[in-house]
């Protein structure tokens, strides 16, 4: 895990975008993983601008979110359908019949969750995954104790996760409790991972995931295990990290064909 820390959100989510940049640019079929909550939002505002400032082109980009809300339709504005539109699809080329989100209403979930990876496996697979991390360690909404080979499925959140996502609906009681998300080991097929975490209160779940052991009660810690995984996080939420001086130290003296 490449773990690289800048002063602050702004920079971090700049440098993410440069990365996602550069393989638009070098593939323009490329597979994009996103991601819902406010640690991608400046991200996707760098993507717009870089899309209508510089021709960036979604046009040939195939798009797969990580998750949906089980009962919400589309339309809702706490629906992660409703997130992605106004946060980035709607103001960017992409194609509608390339953007694929799990279907919170479908009457049959199994049967829809192995639908979804199928499409994965037939688009030739996620190339970046962006990720944000909660502060149990999840990622996606694959919460503590969720099997480290998990794939697309329905999951019950915790009440944290639901007290962490009230704020979105008119109050704790109207957070669905289930959500369908993708598994863990589908999260590690794709060929890098881009994780984003800013703030103080993300410090513990970092340190956790970064230099704490593999464990399903921490699922972000599977990352440590992944060929590709780049962990872009800001000074307050490297501030629980033991090694942050060696890993400035790397990032700082990388040859320049690896710097982004």
């Amino acid at each position: 895990m490449e773990i690289i820390i800048q002063p602050d959100s702004f920079e971090s989510s700049y440098l993410a975008a440069r990365i996602i940049v550069r393989l638009v640019r070098a593939k323009p079929q490329a597979v994009l993983g996103f991601a819902t909550g406010q640690s991608p939002l400046q991200l996707y505002q760098f993507l717009i601008k870089m899309h209508k400032n510089e021709g960036l082109d979604f046009s040939q980009v195939t798009a797969f979110n990580l998750d949906e809300y089980v009962g919400l339709d589309p339309s809702h504005p706490a629906s992660y359908h409703s997130y992605m539109r106004d946060n980035l699809f709607r103001q960017i080329n992409i194609r509608k019949d390339r953007v694929n989100i799990p279907d919170g209403l479908a009457s049959d979930i199994p049967a829809s969750c192995h639908t979804y990876e199928d499409r994965i496996h037939a688009s030739g697979g996620i190339d970046i995954q962006i990720l944000g991390i909660g502060t149990d360690g999840h990622i996606g909404f694959n919460e503590p104790s969720s099997s480290l080979a998990s794939r697309t499925r329905i999951k019950t959140l915790t009440a944290q996760t639901r007290r962490d996502n009230a704020a979105l609906f008119s109050g704790e009681a109207a957070v669905p409790h289930h959500v369908i998300t993708m598994g863990l080991g589908t999260i590690m097929d794709c060929r890098m991972c881009l994780l984003l975490a800013f703030g103080k209160k993300k410090a513990l779940a970092i340190a956790q995931a970064v230099e704490g052991p593999v464990t399903a009660m921490v699922p972000a810690s599977i990352l440590q295990m992944h060929p590709h995984a780049i962990c872009m996080i800001d000074e307050e939420a490297a501030s629980g990290l033991q090694r942050a001086f060696y890993y400035r130290w790397v990032y700082d003296n990388k040859p320049d064909w690896q710097k982004y």
